[in-house]
């Protein structure tokens, strides 16, 4: 319709310009005469255009190429055939990797303290190690409203660090992560889990999660925001878990702090100001953790946390109570162990955040029962430095009542009567050379060592090195 209407207004201006001609001179209907004869061609010429048009288009309607199409059309659907090759892997590719993340981190350190605090003084003053880490997070599929993600974590390093003098805290770096071969790099598959998040009604307000897999179980419990991770915090073990879980033992995990597990969860975001949330969770212990015996008897712990925003200020404040049924005795035996817990951070200024735990053994013959550890981080915004931190830490584990009677009553089988509490302190400042390489001074002073009132003091400097992507 377009097309007729076109051609049929070029005639009719043609025939009307004709009709105005007539009463004109003959010099003018010589030129009414050329000029309709224009109009005319230019009638058929758009007419023409107009069938070309409608010829595209019925081609382009189709992406096969046919020798009787315009040659316009053939040349557009080969320009497109060659971009679709070009881009098909790349857009395929893209299309694999849509919702996989990829974390890592390198970190090296190394320490030096004085031969006295050392066990074997003839084995260096120095000591270095490195551990890698790369996680892998993979969409693990939809169920209706339900989300799967697979989390797959693997972990490497050398170098076993600094041997101390007997102490309660276990290490002073966190970091290492060596195995049997002092020659050869550890490696293995820490993690690998699968987690299921069902929102339960409308919305994300009120959520369960549940994860299944081999599992570090402090990344589910006692979480902190300033004191969880040994590679960018704090290195002694007492002020990156709770030491009666981690140092003590009560975890139960295979040698390298991961456990086979389920973990079911609860979150309520309803209330933007005041969210919270309880966890139960599920691990092999003893033999169980390491896939070497039986996982009936396992380590049980059960968390439940709030989130408030104290001056629109965000912290976390936890609680929990774990049992383990093969908890490792002080001396040597196996019996069920249990305790309580709580972890808390709060950022009460701009730059400032604020950590605090403490734990409670409620069962078992341990060699500290009571546990303490405060401290805070400062980031650098003061001196022109917001990507810095500087970081406090003090904490104090006290001798259990049944160690202290046992040492006291066998001080030749035990070395000492252990009484009292040791004392740990650590200072660092986490300096932040670009966005992927944070260097890191520290220094560690641990007394009483091991709640010996005659032991000698134990400094630990440390530098640390980090590499993240």
């Amino acid at each position: 319709m377009p097309r007729k209407l076109c051609a049929r207004s070029a005639l009719a201006l043609a025939a009307a310009l004709s009709a105005a001609a007539l009463p004109l001179s003959s010099v003018a209907a010589t030129d009414t005469d050329a000029l309709i004869a224009q109009v005319k061609a230019l009638a058929e010429r758009v007419e023409r255009l107009e069938a070309q048009n409608i010829q595209l288009r019925t081609a382009l309607e189709s992406d096969r190429i046919s020798d009787t199409e315009p040659e316009l059309a053939t040349r557009l659907k080969a320009v497109e055939a060659q971009q679709q090759a070009m881009k098909g892997p790349a857009g395929k590719l893209a299309e694999a990797f849509d919702g996989i993340s990829v974390e890592g981190s390198l970190t090296g350190m190394v320490q030096h303290a004085s031969r006295n605090a050392l066990a074997d003084p003839t084995s260096g003053r120095s000591r270095a190690n490195y551990r890698g880490d790369l996680a892998v997070t993979l969409p693990g599929g939809d169920f209706g409203a339900s989300k799967g993600t697979a989390f797959v974590h693997a972990r490497f390093g050398q170098g076993e660090g600094l041997g101390l003098r007997p102490t309660y805290t276990g290490t002073a770096n966190s970091t290492t992560f060596s195995g049997t071969d002092p020659d050869d790099t550890q490696f293995t598959l820490a993690q690998a889990w699968y987690q299921l998040n069902m929102p339960l009604g409308e919305g994300d307000a009120h959520k369960a999660t549940f994860t299944l897999g081999k599992i570090d179980p402090f990344g589910f419990f006692d979480q902190n925001a300033i004191a969880d991770d040994e590679t960018r915090h704090f290195s002694n073990n007492v002020f990156v878990h709770n030491p009666l879980l981690d140092s003590g033992g009560d975890i139960g995990a295979d040698r390298f702090g991961f456990s086979p597990g389920a973990i079911a969860a609860y979150e309520n975001t309803s209330d933007k100001a005041m969210p919270w949330g309880a966890s139960l969770g599920v691990f092999g212990s003893g033999n169980g953790a390491n896939f070497s015996g039986s996982s009936g008897r396992p380590f049980v712990i059960a968390q439940t946390w709030v989130s408030p925003r104290i001056n629109q200020l965000p912290g976390t404040y936890r609680a929990y109570a774990w049992s383990n049924a093969r908890g490792a005795d002080f001396d040597g035996g196996e019996a069920r162990h249990g305790g309580i817990g709580v972890s808390l951070d709060q950022r009460v200024s701009d730059d400032l955040t604020l950590f605090a735990r403490y734990g409670h053994q409620t069962s078992g013959r341990v060699l500290f029962d009571n546990a303490l550890t405060l401290g805070a981080e400062l980031d650098g915004s003061a001196w022109q430095r917001g990507s810095d931190g500087l970081g406090v830490a003090f904490g104090m584990l006290r001798t259990s009542g049944r160690y202290a009677s046992a040492s006291a009553a066998d001080p030749t089988g035990y070395g000492y009567a252990a009484r009292g509490s040791e004392r740990i302190g650590e200072l660092f400042y986490r300096l932040h050379v670009n966005d992927h390489v944070e260097i890191t001074p520290s220094l560690q002073v641990i007394s009483r060592p091991a709640a010996n009132a005659d032991a000698k003091r134990i400094a630990v400097l440390g530098l640390r090195a980090r590499v993240g992507f």
